[in-house]
């Protein structure tokens, strides 16, 4: 990945600020129960669920087990249509890659399809290094760009403003990206809304670039597919002369039949919807419809190395519904920016550190990110096993040494060899006992006091166990 948030701290000190702001605490709570009730209600409606999201999982694991020869498929079917692939190992390719195609067209502006993929490579912020702006489509991703703040939900980018903060983001920077926001606007969804398409309408049709991610790829025709809710995909898809489409290479599926299945499984799980509204499909390009030339990027950016993890490959088959983060209690009460990435919440944390490593403190520490309730995996369309990558994550920080898991490691060995050593055992608890009110209430030390701020320690017996077994039950 391109990296974490500038100058991002750990996800517990990021957290221990976030869990202080009440009003982020009151629009995460209100938007993540209201979406996972929704949610909750749509999945009920269909007795086969269950089927489903198994078929999901499989085909996923199906496709990953032979992704080179399905990505070789995409590629000939897209080149066969009359499209243009290209192959980007890393977020700074796939962005140089990008920033060519455009300065090739002689444009200096384009829309953009909410894209999870170019939001993991920085490409906005590529694209203005050359003088290039591109404009966010999405309603919320619109609210985060205008707001020059940064997306905190898969689904809903902007889940952390309320109507009150969106109204005076629109009021204020609005005119400095283009049309301004009407006189007099309130926090009405309506005005808001109309606001916006106001505001969008006109670069959708000046545009002459569009870019755009895609949520599948369909390999046995080289079809791309991007499901929304809000038309804005379908003007980027359609209008602009040229089309640009970067997309994780996990994002492939092998037919039109396994289609059928993630898009029943998908809107149910992130809009709690029946069906989008939008669903986008094209393939290549056609004489006199849609855009004229089509380039599809391919991202790797760390998913190679993600696959060749047996444990921590299931991360591959997401399909970014974000119905993981709206069941997630440390999600509720952090957000989605203490976790440092463009992907947040329960699968921010298993994916994050696998896409970029763990070397970072903020990588290091994701895994810990969970109470590992095990709610995430109870909602996943396709069956994550979200707490046992964690929990596999977590040994190979643990593995790779620091401070904290050197003193644990040290701890660990001078138990073992305690409890080799009865007669040494038998010492240390009875002199333990008699000091006993002489123990302090809290562990010395940063990482110990973290977890006795919130415990007690226990008192001990006033004598062992040993010695009461032998007066008692001798």
């Amino acid at each position: 990945m391109s990296g974490t948030y500038l100058g991002m701290p750990s996800f517990p000190e990021a957290a221990r600020d976030a869990v202080r702001d009440v009003t982020l605490r009151g629009n995460l709570r209100r938007a993540t129960h209201t979406i996972r009730d929704k949610r909750a209600g749509a999945v009920a409606e269909l007795d086969d669920w269950g089927r489903l999201r198994e078929a999901g999982k499989r085909i996923k694991d199906h496709t990953l087990r032979h992704l080179d020869r399905y990505l070789v498929q995409v590629e000939e079917a897209v080149t066969a249509a009359g499209g243009t692939v290209h192959w980007a190992a890393d977020a700074a390719e796939a962005n140089a890659i990008v920033t060519r195609l455009v300065q090739e067209t002689g444009e200096s502006e384009v829309v953009k399809v909410k894209s999870m993929a170019t939001q993991e490579t920085g490409l906005n912020e590529a694209l203005e290094a050359h003088g290039i702006r591109a404009y966010e489509t999405d309603l919320a991703e619109l609210i985060v760009q205008l707001g020059k703040d940064r997306p905190s939900h898969l689904l809903v980018p902007a889940i952390h403003r309320n109507r009150g903060e969106i109204r005076d983001i629109f009021r204020s920077e609005m005119s400095e990206w283009g049309r301004p926001a009407p006189e007099g606007l309130t926090d009405t969804p309506a005005e808001l809304a109309e606001a916006a398409r106001l505001h969008l309408r006109e670069k959708f049709l000046r545009a002459r670039v569009g870019i755009s991610g895609a949520n599948f790829m369909v390999a046995e025709t080289g079809t791309l597919v991007v499901v929304e809710s809000e038309g804005n995909g379908r003007m980027c898809l359609t209008l602009p002369e040229t089309l640009i489409s970067v997309v994780g290479i996990e994002k492939v599926i092998p037919t039109w039949r396994d289609l059928e299945v993630f898009l029943q499984l998908l809107p149910r799980s992130s809009t709690a919807e029946r069906m989008n509204p939008y669903t986008t499909m094209w393939t290549g390009t056609t004489d006199g419809d849609g855009p004229r030339a089509f380039h599809l990027v391919l991202l790797d950016n760390g998913r190679t190395d993600t696959l060749a993890d047996e444990v921590g490959r299931q991360a591959l088959r997401c399909i970014r519904c974000s119905a993981c983060l709206n069941v997630c209690p440390v999600y509720e009460r952090a957000g989605g920016h203490a976790y440092g990435s463009v992907y947040p919440g329960p699968i921010g944390a298993i994916l994050s550190p696998q896409l970029r490593g763990t070397a970072s403190d903020i990588d290091a520490s994701l895994p810990y990110a969970s109470s590992l309730c095990g709610a995430c995996y109870d909602v996943c369309p396709v069956a994550i096993d979200i707490p046992e990558v964690l929990v596999h994550l977590r040994e190979k920080v643990a593995d790779q040494g620091g401070k904290g898991h050197r003193l644990e490691r040290a701890a660990m060995r001078a138990a073992t060899w305690l409890l080799d050593h009865p007669a040494a055992l038998t010492a240390g608890e009875r002199l333990a006992s008699k000091t006993r009110k002489l123990h302090p209430e809290r562990l010395p030390g940063p990482g110990a006091r973290q977890w006795t701020n919130s415990r007690d320690l226990p008192d001990l017996p006033a004598e062992p166990f040993r010695d009461w077994w032998k007066k008692n039950r001798a």
